[in-house]
């Protein structure tokens, strides 16, 4: 439940390198880290945003909303950009309680002039969907967005195409921009996955889903939103990742493992 837009499907970048040898161990901590997040994000937004509703807003109060993770857990703040967007205005402030899916939501008398995280990180969406939209082609659908901090001070933002069914999780068609820290530049940009693929779950409960399985083909590693896809998809299972040349899983709670190289493990 990010920030959602209806934008295009597949855009043109250059695909990285070929791997000639599996990733660390720390590479891989590093995805399951992010793909975590994201998932966080995804959750806090989603009962975030309906806590707010059951508050009524006031009519051109929001125009976005921005999740940061914290210490005492997930704080959603819903505003909009100032005129001159050197201020994002926090209208409402949501903050996640004892529970993960429960968050008190604040109204603030006067909106809260924010100048520091939520400006850079709403700066950090608008660049990253101008690009988006730009120069994307294919299948319009639904997308959402979602903005991480990284430890550099700068920020990852995503997008991911959004589901238009129950029960059904899409994969792929997705995108990784890297954003400098004021939000306004573009450091790098990174095509996830190229098709978008949309498996239902098994109807027939004496046909339980044990696992999944996608092949990747622009890299030879899993992706943050490999992660993301395992962590927010029911029923909660597995997914085997198949590369050109390696076999990974990612586990429910967003692990992953090396099985090994792709000629051996497909034999």
């Amino acid at each position: 439940m990010f920030t959602a837009l209806t934008a295009l499907a597949v855009m043109a970048f250059a695909d990285p390198p070929a791997r000639k040898e599996p990733p660390a161990k720390e590479e891989l901590a590093a995805i399951s880290e992010r793909g975590r997040d994201l998932a966080g994000y995804d959750s806090a937004a989603w009962h975030a945003s309906d806590a707010l509703q059951a508050k009524r807003p006031k009519e051109g109060s929001v125009g976005l909303y921005v999740a940061r993770k914290t210490a005492k857990g997930w704080v959603v703040a819903f505003g909009r950009a100032d005129d001159k967007r050197d201020a994002f205005l926090i209208a409402y402030q949501a903050t996640q309680g004892e529970k993960p899916d429960k968050f008190d939501v604040k109204e603030m008398t006067t909106p809260t002039r924010d100048t520091g995280f939520f400006l850079s990180a709403s700066r950090a969406i608008e660049t990253a969907l101008k690009d988006f939209t730009e120069h994307f082609e294919g299948e319009q659908r639904p997308y959402n967005v979602a903005v991480l901090p990284t430890e550099k001070g700068q920020m990852w933002v995503y997008l991911v195409p959004a589901p238009t069914r129950v029960g059904v999780w899409p994969l792929g068609g997705d995108v990784r921009y890297l954003i400098s820290a004021d939000g306004r530049k573009i450091v790098t940009r990174r095509r996830l996955h190229k098709s978008i693929i949309e498996a239902e779950p098994p109807k027939d409960d004496t046909n339980d889903q044990v696992a999944g399985i996608h092949t990747h083909v622009l890299d030879d590693i899993p992706e943050d939103t490999d992660v993301f896809h395992v962590i927010r998809r029911k029923p909660s299972v597995p997914e085997m990742v198949v590369t050109d040349r390696f076999v990974f899983q990612v586990d429910p709670d967003g692990s992953i493992k090396y099985v090994g190289k792709a000629e051996e493990v497909l034999r």
